[in-house]
Parts: C-alpha cells; sequence; structure tokens
C-alpha cells in the first residue's frame, strides 16, 4: 500500500468537525451506537484518538497518549477538536513521516499504514456519530469506501472473538446500505434506530 493517506484523513477531521459543530447540549448524553459511549465520551474519544496520531506524526509516543481528551467543557467539543485536528495536520506535514516506522494499538507500522489505521477509525465515527445525533448532515461516501477497503485487509475475518479488537463480528448490512452502513455493519456496529 502505497497511499498518501494524508489528504483522506484531513477530509474525514474536516467531515468531523463539520458534524461537532451540529451537536446541542441536550445530546452530550445521548446513546451511541458503541454501547459504552454516550455522545460525551464519543467526542472525548474522537479528540483523544485524533491527539494520539498527531503526536505519532510528531514522532512521539502515542501509546503514551490517553486516547480520551478529558476535561472538556460541553460548549468546547467544537474548539478542542479543531486543536488537535490542527495539531495532527501539522505533525504529519513531513512526507518521510509516511515511510517512518511508528508504533500504534495495533503494533509497529509504516506511517502511512498507521494514519490509514486512523482514517478507518475516524470515519468509524463518524458514522457512530452521525447515526447519535441524528444524521444532520450528508456524509462523504469516498471515504466510507477508503475505510471499508482498510477494514476488509486489517480485519479479513467476519468472526472477531478478540476481546482486544474494538470491533464487534461483522452483522448483515441493511439491505440497500451506503458505504457508511456497510462500513459500520462490517465493524459489527448496528443503527440505533
Amino acid at each position: 500500500m502505497n497511499i498518501d493517506p494524508r489528504p483522506l484523513y484531513t477530509r474525514a477531521g474536516d467531515q468531523i468537525a463539520a458534524l461537532v459543530e451540529t451537536v446541542r447540549p441536550e445530546q452530550l448524553a445521548g446513546p451511541t451506537p458503541c454501547a459504552e459511549f454516550d455522545v460525551r465520551t464519543l467526542l472525548s474519544h474522537i479528540a483523544g484518538g485524533t491527539r494520539r496520531i498527531a503526536v505519532v506524526g510528531a514522532g512521539g509516543d502515542g501509546m503514551a497518549v490517553r486516547p480520551f481528551l478529558d476535561g472538556v467543557e460541553d460548549d468546547r467539543w467544537s474548539a478542542a477538536y479543531d486543536e488537535v485536528r490542527t495539531e495532527a495536520r501539522k505533525s504529519w506535514a513531513d512526507d518521510a513521516r509516511l515511510d517512518a516506522l511508528v508504533t500504534v494499538p495495533w503494533g509497529e507500522a509504516p506511517g502511512r499504514i498507521a494514519l490509514s489505521g486512523y482514517v478507518m477509525e475516524a470515519v468509524t465515527h463518524t458514522w457512530d456519530l452521525s447515526e447519535s445525533l441524528g444524521r444532520p448532515l450528508a456524509l462523504d461516501p469516498e471515504l466510507a469506501e477508503f475505510a471499508l477497503g482498510i477494514a476488509r485487509r486489517v480485519l479479513p475475518d467476519e468472526r472477531r472473538d478478540d476481546e482486544e479488537l474494538p470491533f464487534d463480528s461483522a452483522v448483515p448490512a441493511p439491505e440497500g446500505a451506503d458505504a457508511y452502513g456497510r462500513l459500520a455493519a462490517y465493524l459489527g456496529r448496528r443503527p440505533l434506530s
């Protein structure tokens, strides 16, 4: 895989930022397709994961970064996410980072592979957030197709019994599902309604 995932990661971040801007305070305690997360916790995880990959891109130890951003006031999620995504974009600006070996939760990989995995994570959590908020915006299908391709490559088994994996076994996609629906189903997620 010799793709430069940075433009896709930037687009995924832009899409998340647009969704985060739609979050109303009364939605923060609402459910998400990630049963263990409410919307507030999902936002914390999205921002924390972005901070982690920013540290990795800068050559730091991403595993030392908790994948949650704590202490964000309810009316500051948009600003907090903007800060970490700007940090991530800057940390991956050097082309040499794409071929540097980095350590991420699933092991050691070239930067381009690691960042591609974070595109998959960002796009998956975009679907989670969109579902939680009642699908307020149209989502970029190309991002979901890329993320689904990565998911099929790194998680080829449809049955996932490893408790360390953050994804459940695949479930059937609803008939006529778009790319996000197929991605969500492949990763074991179900719509809230």
